[in-house]
């Protein structure tokens, strides 16, 4: 069942994508070049994305788990740390050089446009020093932890 709605949540976002145009990596930046030929399709799309999403966001508050039984974890609002303005701040450079995003940038795999497949190459590398760079931050706090024991 977990597999099932899966899928469901990313045909719909898929196709979502599809709809409003946003796997053109094009009106993407467009949207980015307020000061040149602004193109406000995005800003539609985001505010019907926040609309759909609010309501599930706001039960998911409200929930100990999921309607497929799993556990509701939603990360600290309020908490901003380094690695989370680090991360925002390489996504929103990406964002902006590229135009593509990891959701439409998996649609374009899927014509094997040369564009995406350099970002899905630098964002699996990203992905990697990211999970390296915790693993090594995390050693010394493990290492310490271990010696208390």
């Amino acid at each position: 069942m977990r597999l099932a709605s899966a899928f469901v949540a990313g045909l719909l976002f898929g196709s979502g994508l599809l709809l409003s145009r946003m796997t053109n990596p094009q009106n993407v930046l467009a949207f980015l070049d307020v000061a040149g030929a602004w193109r406000p399709a995005l800003l539609y799309t985001m505010a019907a994305a926040v609309a759909v999403a609010a309501p599930a966001y706001w039960a998911a508050r409200r929930s100990k788990q999921s309607l497929l039984g799993v556990p509701v974890e939603l990360p600290d609002r309020f908490k901003f740390d380094i690695p989370l303005i680090l991360g925002s701040a390489i996504f929103g450079v990406g964002w902006g050089l590229s135009g593509i995003c990891p959701g439409p940038a998996l649609l374009l795999l899927s014509r094997a446009d040369r564009g995406a497949i350099t970002f899905a190459v630098a964002l699996a590398i990203g992905m990697v020093v990211a999970d390296t760079w915790k693993r090594i931050r995390a050693a010394p706090r493990d290492a310490a932890t271990a010696a208390v024991s």
